[in-house]
This record gives C-alpha cells, structure tokens and sequence, in this order.
C-alpha cells in the first residue's frame, strides 16, 4: 500500500520536500540574510497551509475559521518566543543575522508532512472531508504552523525596523 502511496505522488511534491529540507537545513546556521528573503519560507508555508485547506475542504463551514484562530495563536506565539536579542539588524545592508535553529526545518517537515498525510487519508477515506472531527483539528493545525512562521517573520521585520528608526544617517547596525 505505501508503494502504492508514493508511486501516485506527482513529482512536484518531491521537489516541494527538497526546497523544504534545503531551506530547513540552511537555517540552521547562522547567517545574515536579506530582509526580502526573509519573507520566502513564511510564504511559501502558507501557501501549503492555506492550499491544504482550500483544497480539502473548501472556504465555507467552520475550516476558514479553525485555520484562522490557528493562525492568530501560532502568531501569537510566535511573536511571544522570538528571542530578539539573538537577532541583529543591518540597516546600511537591508539584512538580518539570524542565529541558527532546527526548529524551522521540524516545522516545515510537520506541515509537509501533515500536508501529505492528510491529502492521502481524503484520498482513502473522502468523508472525512466533511467530518468536522477531522477538519477542525487539521486546519487548526494548519493554521497553527502558518502563524508560526508569520509571527516570527513580523518579530524579525519590527526589529529591524526600529534598528531602522534608531540608526544614525549611516544607517549603523544595531
């Protein structure tokens, strides 16, 4: 049955899990990145996240919902934890050092993952689509891992936004 599973996956799916891992595996280095870049897993996460719920299960009911006060505590959350005094600003260089962490690549790999397990069991088992005991668990948790990663990248941009407002005409690190 696994065989089965994996040889009617589409090859994008593959490609999607290299970038994932490639991204994962590069953030946990510490490097200095620029701020544009910044935005691209967050993005691309919640493209996942939101394709998963629209694809599944539609945006009427309550899985827009579910998704959303997801979204909102996985934010919330992660705004809260985001150390900042491991981040530093280069204004002068549009960038920001970020420390190295794991957790972003486990992340990605849950929502995949998640993403993977769950189109599989609608696959096998349709009803689920319409089980709210399925749906409202899973696009919370869809919405929870989008929120993650949205709440740390508002953290980074406001730190280096008020890197922004305190440098000097230089544009100084901060």
């Amino acid at each position: 049955m696994l065989q089965q599973i994996f040889s009617h996956t589409p090859l994008y799916v593959w490609a999607i899990l290299g970038f994932l891992v490639y991204r994962g595996v590069l953030a946990s280095r510490t490097r200095e990145v620029p701020l544009r870049k910044l935005f691209i897993v967050p993005l691309v996460m919640l493209a996942l996240s939101l394709t998963g719920v629209i694809g599944s299960f539609g945006l009427e009911g309550a899985a827009p919902l579910a998704w959303l006060v997801g979204a909102v505590a996985g934010g919330t959350l992660a705004w809260s934890l985001t150390d900042t005094r491991k981040l530093t600003a280069y204004t002068e260089r549009g960038s920001v050092q970020r420390p190295g962490n794991w957790l972003p690549l486990i992340l990605m790999m849950a929502i995949f993952c998640m993403k993977y397990a769950v189109a599989v069991s609608l696959a096998i088992v349709p009803g689920y689509a319409h089980a709210s005991s399925f749906v409202l668990p899973v696009c919370a948790a869809y919405g929870l891992f989008s929120g993650i990663f949205m709440g740390g990248l508002l953290r980074t941009v406001a730190v280096y936004r008020q890197a922004q407002m305190h440098s000097g005409p230089q544009g100084a690190a901060v």
